[in-house]
């Protein structure tokens, strides 16, 4: 089972962007995928110009500014593994590059902020169809990683996922997956991704939902005000790393 991923938010300088995103998709993310113990590896570019996510975001909370949180919002790179101590058996930043162009190319990332998580729950949707419990995520996800202020606030957050958004997600129509994770490493305590077979499929079944973020006395909305998103969060993001295959999602 995929019962972990380490995450990995970044940013990359304009001038050597498409540089590297050769290399990482042709050389060093099959590379990572090849590795024993690596269960799958997924790169997502995030998405900016949505509406309604900007406005998501312009909403919710953020942490106190004196927090030194990195900032990197243009890509998320997703490595899976069986458990969290994976990552940590060695520490997967100290594998030693193997040559001068990895080593070079490793150092273009900007603003990086990493988390590593164990899964909490999960949920599958409707178009779940015939991909496998441990397959890649979907061609388009919605990302959010945050931390909330109290334990009551804790109790009432896994509440809502349980009762509320998950058996949502469950029944709406374009969602492949949900997953709801803690970290055991990086700022956020928590990290959620929905699944979709397209964007949409997001846009149409998905944002109806999520707006009741700004509905007083929804449920949601109680959520959204308490919950204090890292930099970027929530996102949404297309899988650029492997390829997104014409039948998925079907």
């Amino acid at each position: 089972m995929d019962q972990s991923i380490r995450i990995c938010w970044y940013d990359l300088p304009e001038s050597r962007r498409d540089e590297y995103l050769s290399w990482l998709h042709e050389i060093y993310l099959p590379k990572i995928q090849s590795r024993a113990g690596v269960i799958w590896v997924a790169h997502y570019e995030i998405i900016k110009t949505d509406a309604m996510i900007q406005k998501l975001s312009d909403f919710i909370g953020r942490p106190d500014p004196s927090e030194s949180i990195p900032t990197g919002s243009q890509f998320a790179m997703m490595i899976a593994a069986g458990s969290p101590h994976y990552f940590f058996k060695p520490n997967f930043d100290d594998i030693e590059c193997s040559d001068a162009t990895e080593k070079e190319m490793m150092s273009l990332p900007q603003n990086l902020r990493a988390v590593v998580t164990a899964e909490q729950a999960r949920v599958n949707g409707p178009e779940f169809g015939s991909r496998t419990t441990c397959s890649t995520p979907a061609p388009f996800i919605q990302l959010g990683h945050f931390c909330v202020r109290s334990v009551e606030e804790e109790f009432d957050l896994v509440s809502w996922y349980a009762d509320y958004r998950f058996p949502a997600i469950a029944r709406m129509t374009g969602a492949i997956r949900a997953r709801k994770m803690l970290t055991v490493a990086g700022w956020a305590k928590h990290v959620v991704m929905y699944e979709f077979t397209s964007r949409e499929s997001h846009e149409e079944h998905f944002m109806g939902h999520e707006s009741l973020a700004f509905t007083d006395g929804e449920w949601t909305n109680r959520v959204v005000l308490y919950t204090q998103h890292a930099p970027g969060s929530p996102s949404i993001g297309q899988r650029i790393w492997p390829k997104v295959d014409a039948s998925e999602g079907n």
